[in-house]
């Protein structure tokens, strides 16, 4: 009998209602998923990058989200996270990138992009056109190493 191996790469993707309990339900996808792979290296900051990305998008549109997580060829994960909204945000646009200033110490909230250029090892976003054909709307995406 022979044994089987995993692949290296792979993909996982995940639609996403619009709901405040997003944020949380993608954390728990990206910890099993990781976990599942045996990559512990990158869970924290992969899993607080994607709740930052999935919650802006629950905050700042009134559709559904989705979240794809790919592991590729070199070992990077990419973490992709799809919105309505056709807005791409700081830090996310063409380079140059607009750097985000860090949130003010007493902010409940604007900490989230800060910390995809602080953690990240790159980042975009892509506009997805507004035709009926396009799902319209933008996909954030960031990576860590491997």
């Amino acid at each position: 009998m022979g044994t089987v191996s995993l692949p290296d790469t792979w993909v996982y993707a995940l639609r996403l209602p619009c709901d405040p309990r997003a944020a949380r339900v993608a954390r728990t996808t990206v910890r099993a998923v990781l976990s599942g792979h045996g990559r512990h290296e990158v869970l924290d900051s992969v899993e607080l990058l994607t709740s930052e990305l999935v919650a802006n998008a629950f905050r700042h549109t009134d559709g559904p989200a989705s979240l794809r997580l790919t592991a590729l060829a070199d070992g990077r994960i990419r973490v992709g996270v799809w919105d309505r909204h056709p807005r791409i945000p700081a830090p996310f646009g063409e380079p140059p990138r607009d750097r985000v200033p860090p949130a003010p110490v007493n902010a409940e909230q604007g900490r989230g992009l800060h910390l995809v250029q602080e953690y990240a090892d790159s980042w975009g976003g892509l506009p997805l056109g507004d035709s009926p054909l396009d799902r319209g709307g933008k996909l954030l995406w960031f990576e860590v190493g491997a």
